[in-house]
């Protein structure tokens, strides 16, 4: 943690090796059509980029692409706080990043995984980091959550999912830190829509 505390950018590399060597799982959903009446399409979840290359040999390509933009997308809509006890609160103790760039200063969780549709095509998929936490005190505690506060059933040891097309749907860009608590509310909001709901029909 203490050299993220003198990052003065957003570390792409850095972020890169954390997500390698912290004991977090690397979740890709290789997301395939379905011919089911719903629209709901199935999907795996991988612990590790290598894992996702070895499942799909004729996909590396893909794999390593999808994982840059999830990074890319976990930059742009990741939950910010103010302080670095808000973050872990919520996150647990050391995962969470310290961010210093043209908007602002702030601490980050570091992504836990990343889920992908349409792995196959050469040409279009889709990619959105995901997150875990670590905290005694989440009510998502692990659990795969996106950043704007979809929690999936099960915990990060699932590995099938049918998921239905608005998992992938952009996130909003982040602008403003929240204070402790504030994700975790939003989660806990979502949930309340019941499983039947949005919240729900992601990942049963």
């Amino acid at each position: 943690m203490a050299t993220q505390k003198r990052s003065k950018h957003i570390n792409l590399r850095r972020m890169r090796k954390a997500f390698a060597l912290k004991p977090l799982a690397v979740g890709v959903a290789g997301v395939l059509l379905s011919a089911c009446s719903d629209d709901r399409q199935d999907a795996r979840i991988y612990t590790s980029l290598d894992e996702c290359k070895i499942d799909n040999p004729d996909a590396i390509a893909q794999c390593d692409a999808a994982y840059q933009t999830a990074l890319d997308e976990a930059a742009r809509t990741s939950p910010r706080y103010t302080t670095e006890n808000d973050c872990e609160h919520e996150f647990g103790a050391n995962q969470c990043q310290y961010v210093n760039n043209n908007q602002g200063s702030f601490f980050m969780p570091f992504m836990a995984g990343f889920m992908v549709s349409q792995l196959l095509s050469p040409s279009r998929y889709y990619s959105q980091p995901l997150y875990t936490s670590y905290s005694p005190y989440s009510s998502y505690r692990s659990r795969w959550v996106t950043a704007d506060g979809y929690v999936f059933d099960g915990d990060i040891r699932k590995r099938n999912y049918r998921v239905r097309p608005d998992a992938f749907k952009p996130k909003p860009t982040v602008t403003r830190t929240m204070s402790r608590g504030g994700f975790g509310s939003s989660v806990r909001a979502k949930s309340s829509w019941g499983s039947s709901s949005r919240s729900g029909s992601w990942g049963s």
